[in-house]
């Protein structure tokens, strides 16, 4: 049987006397779409910050490839190849899209003893990452606020691809996306799947998860009430589940 990316493995989390997430525990296998269902208040953020690292467990333990980690910061989960994409997304919005693709990771050269960008060379890179997955921006030095909330996380998903990520956490990504860019957003998470890289989404909307997700992990007041796969469950049986 193929070794899980990650295991969440008994995991609780406690704020003095209120329990935000007991006994939770899951897989995610490599190159796999697992879809986080649950109402607000759930503790599905929760859990994405304990796995992202931004806060740690009160007890039980998190696995990758089978062995038991500590994400004490989100350098970490980082360092593992881990990354989250809220809905508040991390680029710099004055900045055009191969600065924010490369963002501490500037390809340079000297000459004489001076450090210069190697400028074309991270255009040329820009664009053949965000054409790798299918993401069409005209022109790669438009400044991010010029662009679609699509495109936008778009520009984020391939800079984690490029960069050798293999989980990416996303946070509501079809929240504020209209119809079409929902639609391009759901294809750009297939063709991260089969670049081999793991996704967790986090989702309100149960339709998109059917669509794009291979398993469904329901939380309902901090507990995992279900797991199930794409082809054993359905729309109904998910809102139950959701509901209680």
């Amino acid at each position: 049987m193929t070794t899980p990316l990650l295991t969440i493995d008994h995991v609780a989390k406690r704020f003095g006397a209120v329990t935000a997430l007991a006994d939770v525990s899951f897989d995610v296998l490599p190159g796999e779409v697992v879809a986080l269902l649950g109402d607000n208040g759930a503790g599905k953020s929760t859990l994405i910050k304990i796995i992202a690292g931004t806060q740690p467990p009160s007890s039980g333990r998190l696995l990758w490839n089978g062995q038991e980690v500590a994400l004490t910061g989100p350098a970490d989960a980082k360092a593992l190849g881990i990354e989250t994409v809220y809905q508040d997304l991390s680029l710099a919005p004055n900045v055009d899209v191969v600065g924010n693709f490369f963002m501490g990771r500037e390809l340079t050269r000297k000459v004489a003893g001076i450090s210069w960008l190697r400028e074309k060379e991270m255009e040329e890179i820009t664009r053949a990452a965000l054409h790798r997955l299918g993401t069409k921006i005209p022109d790669v030095r438009a400044k991010v606020e010029n662009l679609s909330g699509g495109q936008r996380q778009a520009i984020e998903l391939c800079r984690f691809v490029h960069f050798g990520g293999k989980l990416v956490l996303l946070d509501e990504p079809f929240a504020a996306l209209g119809v079409e860019q929902t639609r391009k957003g759901l294809d750009m998470i297939e063709r991260v799947r089969r670049e081999g890289i793991s996704v967790i989404v986090i989702t309100h909307n149960v339709l998109h998860a059917l669509q794009v997700a291979d398993r469904m992990v329901v939380i309902r007041q901090g507990r995992v009430e279900g797991v199930r796969t794409r082809a054993e469950t359905s729309h109904d049986e998910l809102i139950e589940l959701i509901t209680g």
